[in-house]
């Protein structure tokens, strides 16, 4: 799944939109971590437990996100934005949106194609003429 935080694909050109697609999740955050992080931010500088659990949760609204647009049949998101925000004290809302999009990507000779679509142009070309290899023989039965 292509994902870009740009409105086009440079290379490829959108041949359907599917819609806004999106993965949500809401944390709370640990007491403990959060006891830590609390300390470690008296003497400034990057709280670790609090760096893990974004990343995290960025992590899994993006596979949420990126399976909503796959069963729609896109094959790539556009315009994918992170959202944070706040619920009450100790939760915390992360959001990844974007449009689910099928592209296609420009072959040699079309206008706007770059050396990337160029090759997955070629290489899908390559595969399409070539024969599917013959399937391999059955295992022998026991008896």
């Amino acid at each position: 799944m292509l994902i870009v935080t740009s409105n086009e694909i440079p290379g490829h050109r959108i041949d359907a939109v599917f819609g806004e697609v999106m993965g949500l999740t809401v944390r709370s955050r640990d007491i403990g971590s959060q006891m830590l992080a609390g300390f470690r931010s008296l003497g400034g500088g990057e709280l670790p437990e609090m760096t893990k659990a974004l990343y995290e949760s960025r992590q899994e609204v993006m596979a949420r996100m990126v399976n909503e647009a796959q069963q729609r049949g896109a094959n790539a998101i556009v315009a994918m934005r992170f959202d944070t925000s706040e619920m009450g004290t100790n939760w915390t809302e992360v959001c990844a949106y974007g449009t689910a999009v099928y592209v296609l990507p420009l072959g040699e000779g079309e206008p706007g194609a770059t050396g990337q679509s160029i090759y997955l142009t070629k290489t899908a070309a390559q595969q399409q003429s070539q024969p599917n290899p013959p399937a391999p023989p059955a295992p022998p039965t026991q008896f």
